[in-house]
């Protein structure tokens, strides 16, 4: 009986305290991860306030564009959330400054749960929305999206109709395409085509398309963990301090040093996942699509397809899922389908194959003028093998290049810069000795401190005569520091379109390092590193004391630029860092310098009687005042005739194309060797010479080396008078 008693006691309170293991154990779990998320918010907020160069007030205005940036970073197209949600969030417009200091996470949980809501009501919708044909003969219109909190949609049953319109627009997209497909076929007389579908049967094929690309899309948001959504809230924090200081969790900050280490994907390009679409943000030089040369920076890729098979619409689809099918053997087509800039829809065929790593170098090509040859420097980044003191510098690997052109007796020297995103700050350095004899070439600035002048110490140059830079919107950093250089010194005459205007400096900062030291001890405790924090740290300025921040280099001679009516680069940035200046450093222009004046009078007057630049100029005006039309006829006769309108222009761009003087071109005498190892790199160099000679701004920038000769404005440093 007592034993009885005993066991009746006892194993009661054994499952007590199993119960209260259990749900003690559930709650630390979940409490240190909420401790984590604390100390990140805490180390990244002190981090911030004790080292980046221009830390903001961490206040009530701060909060807001906070508030803004991280909503609509997660529902940019307004499809998830509603008014009704944005009622509730609302109240921490103004307290997320209050809530940084704590380390607090309650708008960000807040937040996580009504976005799980809106994907899984989401998620019902479009299963729902598709089962049914389209009407595409009613005039409607659907609006894409964008930062104005308006378009959010009302309530739950406007939530719903916004689903109804995106993917009705997204199947007229694909319906579209599969009748000009097959009407192609018809009239080439294809005779595989043997049972032509009906248009009721082709739209039938849209919706399922579109229902496999919205099957992948909620796959890819469910893979999107509590993890990547609190990076993305973190970053929104970072990011408005300004647009290069990010935070890396751990698994990121791996796979940010291995694309700093030179890592890229097969087809040469670099993705982003930009709002739900996949997003070119990088032709890497040399690469395959490269040398193909039609895809660029800022296209979406819509669809892939493996050769001449029916491509798959990737839309939705996580970066690692579409890298997959973009990816295959050497040798093998892949036809990529992207929307561009303005909208027009275009296939490019790329051949798959390695990115050799020599054409990521600088390289030279001599081009036949009117008063002789001419140089032509490629320079795809101011790369330096920092791992090997014996490894390839790109400061070394252009004298070697000017060395060769000098040999080859040309009259002047192209310095091609063009989206040469930066590198070297040492190589900037030596490269710019090049050219000037010796001087300041860039000053650098931290915090509440004295600026710092890098100079050129070595007396004389390798190369005094003509000498013009080209840049554009994709040209920064280092390449702006180049630039700039050159042209307060009046050594060369730069060419272009404005820079990207970046001019900080950014290092990398392990978090782990920054905690005190009792929040290590409860670091510990969770055994995972907070990760790090690339912060900016100082800003670039020019010999003549202003900065490259944010306004970039201004050509001494303008091209026409598609999107010379866009802010690009730093400048589409509300939390850029501004522009400023400081004393100038003490320099000299060089002797008998550029008349960039007269230059450019010339220059002007070719440009304005170029029909092409007439097609480019033309298309930039069409840009800009599209820029900020988002909406999109869903009625089908309406919808043709827009894209039909916006294909124009590139219609007419290859038109010209054709009627372009090709340049005539040809390689140092020192590279033929190299060159003519073996059929692929022969064919690698009459690639690369063949889209250069019908490159229009090499050519117009050969004339100019041609004024600059008729002008005697020959640098010579022999003649300098101190």
């Amino acid at each position: 009986m007592l034993r009885f008693m005993r066991n009746k006691i006892l194993i009661p309170s054994l499952i007590l305290l199993a119960l209260a293991a259990f749900f003690s154990f559930k709650y630390t779990v979940s409490d240190i991860e909420e401790g984590r998320k604390k100390l990140i918010i805490e180390t990244v907020a002190s981090a911030l306030e004790q080292g980046h160069f221009a830390p903001r007030d961490i206040n009530d205005s701060f909060s807001s564009k906070i508030y803004h940036r991280f909503i609509n970073r997660m529902d940019y197209d307004k499809r998830i959330l509603t008014q009704e949600d944005l009622n509730v969030l609302s109240k921490y417009e103004f307290k997320l400054d209050d809530q940084i200091k704590k380390g607090s996470t309650e708008f960000y949980n807040n937040f996580k749960e009504l976005y799980d809501n809106g994907l899984s009501a989401g998620e019902a919708y479009y299963q729902d929305i598709l089962s049914a044909p389209f009407d595409y003969t009613i005039k409607e219109e659907y609006v894409s999206g964008g930062e104005d909190f308006s378009l959010f949609p009302a309530d739950e049953k406007a939530r719903k109709d916004r689903w109804r319109q995106y993917l009705k627009y997204r199947t007229l997209n694909n319906y579209v395409d599969l009748k000009k497909k097959q009407e192609d076929r018809i009239a080439d007389n294809d005779t595989t085509l043997t049972d032509p579908k009906t248009d009721s049967e082709l739209e039938a094929d849209a919706r399922q398309n579109v229902r496999k690309s919205m099957e992948y899309f909620f796959k890819r948001m469910k893979k999107f963990d509590g993890e990547d959504r609190f990076t993305l809230y973190v970053n929104s924090i970072t990011n408005t301090h300004d647009p290069h200081t990010d935070y890396f969790p751990p698994e990121d900050k791996q796979r940010f040093d291995e694309a700093m280490s030179g890592s890229f994907f097969g087809i040469g390009a670099r993705l982003q996942d930009k709002e739900g679409n996949i997003t070119v943000v990088e032709i890497i030089a040399g690469s395959p699509c490269w040398k193909q040369g039609d895809l660029e920076a800022g296209d979406q890729i819509i669809k892939v397809g493996q050769g001449k098979e029916e491509p798959v619409d990737i839309t939705g689809y996580d970066i690692d899922d579409a890298v997959k099918i973009i990816r295959g053997p050497k040798g093998t087509e892949v036809r990529l389908t992207v929307k561009k800039v303005n909208g027009a829809e275009q296939v490019i065929p790329i051949i798959r194959g390695e990115v050799q790593i020599e054409e990521a170098f600088a390289k030279s090509a001599i081009i036949e003028s009117e008063v002789g040859p001419v140089g032509y420097i490629y320079l795809p980044d101011f790369y330096a093998d920092f791992q090997n003191s014996n490894g390839r510098r790109s400061g070394e690997d252009v004298a070697i290049e000017v060395m060769k052109l000098k040999n080859a007796g040309v009259k002047g020297i192209i310095l091609d810069l063009r989206y040469n995103g930066g590198g070297s700050l040492n190589d900037v350095i030596n490269m710019s000795g090049l050219f000037i004899d010796d001087g300041p070439v860039v000053q650098v600035k931290s915090s509440n401190s004295n600026p710092v002048t890098l100079e050129d110490r070595q007396s004389g140059s390798l190369y005094d005569g003509p000498l013009a830079i080209m840049i554009n919107h994709g040209s920064a950093s280092a390449s702006e520091i180049l630039a700039a250089a050159m042209q307060d010194y009046k050594r060369a005459v730069i060419v272009g379109s404005t820079t990207f205007g970046k001019g900080t400096v950014q290092k990398i900062i392990p978090l782990d390092e920054v905690l005190k030291f009792t929040d290590k001890i409860a670091a510990k405790e969770n055994d995972k590193s907070l990760g790090a924090l690339k912060l900016t740290i100082q800003k670039f300025y020019r010999v003549n004391g202003g900065s490259t921040q944010l306004r970039g280099v201004t050509p001494d001679i303008i091209f026409p630029d598609q999107y010379q009516h866009i802010d690009m680069g730093e400048r589409k940035d509300k939390a850029a860092l501004a522009w400023d200046e400081i004393p100038a450093a003490n320099y000299k222009i060089v002797p008998n310098p550029v008349d960039a004046r007269k230059l450019a009078k010339l220059s002007y007057e070719r440009i304005n009687n170029n029909k092409t630049f007439d097609l480019i100029k033309e298309n930039a005006d069409r840009i800009k005042e599209q820029e900020n039309d988002r909406t999109y006829s869903l009625n089908e006769e309406a919808y043709k005739a827009e894209m039909e309108e916006l294909n124009k222009t590139a219609k007419k761009m290859e038109e010209l194309e054709e009627e372009i003087e090709e340049l005539t071109l040809s390689n140092p005498k020192e590279d033929l060797a190299k060159i003519n190892m073996d059929s692929t790199t022969i064919t690698k160099n009459e690639e690369w010479l063949k889209n250069l000679s019908k490159d229009i701004y090499l050519s117009e920038t050969v004339r100019i080396i041609e004024d600059m000769n008729s002008m005697d404005s020959k640098v010579s440093m022999d003649m300098r008078n101190e």
